[in-house]
């Protein structure tokens, strides 16, 4: 697996979560449903990508 992908993904994942966080008030909310939904899936999968690496390494 590259890890260069792998760690660009985790990075992005983190980020739209944080911005999500820090810019809910001006999310309208018929989108802030969906985008939550999709944060909370990839940082999910990002977890399990990093847990993950640690095993294999």
């Amino acid at each position: 697996m590259d890890s260069t992908t792998t760690l660009i993904f985790i990075i992005a994942a983190f980020c739209l979560g944080a911005i999500l966080i820090m810019k809910k008030d001006q999310i309208p909310a018929g989108l802030r449903r969906g985008l939550a939904l999709v944060s909370i899936l990839m940082l999910a999968f990002a977890f399990f990508l990093i847990v993950y690496s640690f095993l294999t390494m």
